[in-house]
């Protein structure tokens, strides 16, 4: 059974309890006025009888003076006397002599029954005639319930045609509604579907805002970026077993091609050799990136944090750096406050590494490479600046992906990294809460900003 199908019986089923708790109530209600309007009329008659009727000095109900009976047209009215012989009866009964109501005869008191005299349905209220504490005789006064009996089988009738034809409207516009409702759900089954049998992450759910504004909507417009996502991870990862199948193809290729002249050669060269170990080196640092990459993002590499005294690591790597650059690129550590995070220093320091040294290498012989650290409220800014040819502005948002490199301005070395030092840099500064920025211009250079929290 189809959800559409499930939820338009639940509603009809719904609207047929409250037709049905609301026709009782109606019905109750409907019956207790017009009852209470015969009972009325009743009373007023049998008041009217007993005020004017008057005993004799004997006190015997045979000599009773009762009012003419025939202005109780409405009414049927009987007066029995204390041995059950009827004294008198209104016009309207003619010779009847049955009682209107025989459980009345019996009664002490002044009390109202439903009564059936030859297929009549009656009201009959039975009034105890007394003088001081004897019995003299009692007055039953009846209606006909006809017009109360056809008043409620009428509306019966009318409730029952009106909660069918409520419960039909009502399944058919639930059956509607719920259709133009759920009509997003079937349109997120065929394209599941679709993709499913065309492995094709392009496809969207079609979505009109202002049609839409529900939870129906928030699902379509869900569902839609969660494809968005998985074809951006489809695509990256398609993109990263490319540049990785890529990256991997070269050195095993120099490898291959070093070993088959060693073996021609039969005899170790050390220049074959000297370029076998450098692409091997070059193997362990892939492996070594995307082992780190791959732990990063399964929350498997953790970060041993502690304060570390940033003034003192940035001191260290600038020292570091300065012998690596040699003559070729002239490292500046320029004001530098003292500042203390709560990091992995470690980690901190690969950071620093990876930026400088790109710096360095990108920078042209002769070049600049400048440093600074400073304090700026409860921040420690880093800047990392150099004088290279900078990165073309459509290279800048991709610089932290994965093995992607502007080539245009930084050039493949066998030396050169995979591009994939950013992408560990950015992962590790933003698990110690920071943010790290670039800027360039062609040119120009780069300038690499870093944000970090200080320890108060």
């Amino acid at each position: 059974m189809s959800l559409r199908l499930r939820l338009t019986l639940l509603y009809s089923t719904f609207m047929s309890g409250i037709l049905l708790i609301f026709g009782a109530a109606v019905y109750i209600l409907v019956n207790v006025i017009l009852l209470n309007q015969v009972d009325t009329m009743l009373e007023g008659v049998a008041r009217d009888i007993t005020q004017v009727t008057k005993v004799n000095s004997v006190g015997e109900l045979n000599l009773i003076s009762l009012p003419p009976l025939d202005m109780t047209s409405n009414a049927y009215v009987q007066v029995w006397g204390p041995d059950g012989r009827i004294i008198a009866t209104s016009p309207s009964i003619g010779t009847l002599t049955k009682p209107l109501d025989p459980i009345g005869l019996k009664s002490d008191s002044a009390i109202y029954e439903d009564s059936y005299l030859d297929g009549a349905h009656l009201r009959v209220l039975s009034v105890p005639l007394k003088l001081g504490d004897r019995m003299i005789g009692i007055l039953q006064v009846g209606a006909s319930l006809s017009v109360v009996d056809a008043t409620q089988g009428n509306l019966l009738s009318m409730m029952a045609i009106i909660a069918v034809v409520a419960v039909l409207m009502s399944g058919f516009g639930s059956w509607v509604v719920l259709g133009r409702a759920l009509s997003p759900l079937e349109s997120i089954t065929d394209t599941v579907d679709q993709i499913n049998r065309a492995d094709d992450l392009s496809r969207r759910i079609p979505y009109h805002q202002e049609q839409n504004e529900d939870e129906i909507g928030d699902l379509v417009v869900s569902f839609n970026q969660t494809l968005e996502r998985l074809e951006s991870l489809f695509t990256s990862q398609q993109r990263f077993l490319a540049d990785v199948s890529h990256e991997l193809r070269t050195p095993l290729t120099v490898i291959k091609g070093n070993a088959d002249l060693m073996r021609r050669m039969k005899e170790a060269d050390e220049e074959s050799l000297n370029s076998i170990d450098q692409e091997a080196g070059r193997l362990t640092r892939l492996v070594g990136g995307l082992l780190m990459l791959a732990q990063a993002e399964s929350g498997k590499l953790t970060l041993a944090l502690k304060p570390v005294e940033l003034d003192l690591l940035l001191t260290e790597v600038f020292t570091e750096m300065t012998v690596l650059a040699g003559n070729k690129v002239h490292v500046h550590l320029n004001d530098i406050d003292q500042v203390m995070v709560n990091g992995d220093r470690d980690r901190l320091k690969q950071v620093l590494l990876n930026l400088v040294s790109n710096a360095i290498q990108y920078t042209p012989q002769g070049g600049d490479v400048f440093l600074s650290m400073s304090k700026i409220g409860d921040q420690a800014r880093i800047i990392i600046r150099d004088t290279g040819p900078g990165i073309p502005a459509e290279d800048l948002p991709h610089i932290f992906d994965r093995f992607y490199r502007a080539e245009k301005s930084r050039t493949r070395s066998t030396t050169s990294g995979f591009g994939l030092g950013l992408s560990i840099a950015q992962w590790i500064v933003e698990h110690h809460g920071g943010q790290i920025k670039v800027e360039s211009k062609e040119g120009k250079g780069t300038t690499f900003v870093i944000w970090l929290g200080i320890v108060k």
